[in-house]
């Protein structure tokens, strides 16, 4: 498990390109039969993915947990998200079978000391782990069940599709909160016009882009906006002082995982376009 540390928005101003991405991107979430994940110290979220292919993949794979966290089991004091990007899979929580669709979701509540993970037909399980105060009910979402919210215009090449999966409208989280915001054909545009949300930050998982694409993903102040390039597959760590935005060279999705203070959406300090810079 890698390990990031926290960004001051004042060093980002001085930050080089390899800087701001060895500092804020993921290059490798998928490995066959591996589980790789990443621990940010903002506020303390583990995202990555498991691809199992040949083999069942525990969530505690290569960690030593007392080590790593400080803990006796991975959800001894966290709560864990999972988000199905490939075909037919299973995960198994404590000796409890959850099927995974195809941009299904499972929400697993803190306390549980086993998870499994198992391919029924080319899965990819991308997770986002939060710290936890409660045990809460573990909860499968299928697609079907999301929260679906139309946005943006074709006139504006940002006409999308948010897919809220570990939402309060449907899962009783302590403090995760997950979904899936799919561009529509012809739009490229995300998240614009941009915000902030000072209280919780965020990781974006881009994927379904072709190799032939990519996606230019922005982040800093308002006053002083970087962008990054982005590959298939690949995710960025947002901070709460930075905006998270992105135009592709084609249509993508991509999954936004969020921790912090509250669960308030509406939450946010709102950026017009004219005042970016």
């Amino acid at each position: 498990m890698q390990v990031r540390y926290g960004a001051n928005p004042q060093d980002f101003k001085k930050y080089n390109t390899q800087e701001i991405r060895d500092e804020f991107l993921v290059e490798k979430i998928f490995s066959q039969d591996e589980i790789n994940l990443t621990y940010s110290h903002i506020d303390r979220i583990i995202f990555g993915g498991v691809e199992p292919v040949n083999k069942k993949i525990n969530l505690e794979d290569g960690l030593n947990v007392k080590k790593d966290l400080g803990v006796n089991f991975f959800l001894e004091n966290r709560e864990l998200g999972i988000i199905n990007i490939g075909g037919k899979g299973k995960v198994i929580v404590d000796n409890k079978e959850y099927v995974l669709d195809n941009l299904n979701a499972l929400y697993v509540g803190k306390g549980h000391k086993e998870v499994i993970f198992a391919n029924v037909d080319k899965a990819k399980f991308f997770l986002a782990s939060a710290p936890a105060h409660e045990a809460k009910e573990t909860v499968l979402i299928s697609s079907d069940k999301a929260k679906k919210i139309p946005c943006g215009d074709a006139l504006t090449s940002n006409k999308r599709i948010i897919n809220q999966l570990i939402h309060p409208s449907l899962v009783d989280s302590c403090q995760l909160m997950m979904g899936c915001t799919e561009l529509l054909d012809g739009s490229v545009y995300n998240t614009m016009p941009a915000h902030t949300h000072e209280r919780r930050m965020e990781v974006y998982f881009y994927f379904d882009l072709d190799t032939e694409n990519v996606v230019f993903h922005f982040m800093g102040q308002k006053e002083e906006t970087r962008h990054i390039v982005v590959k298939n597959e690949q995710a960025i760590i947002s901070p709460s002082w930075s905006i998270h935005a992105g135009s592709g060279t084609s249509s993508y999705k991509f999954i936004w995982a969020m921790c912090g203070e509250n669960k308030v959406f509406e939450d946010m300090d709102n950026i017009a376009i004219k005042d970016l810079k």
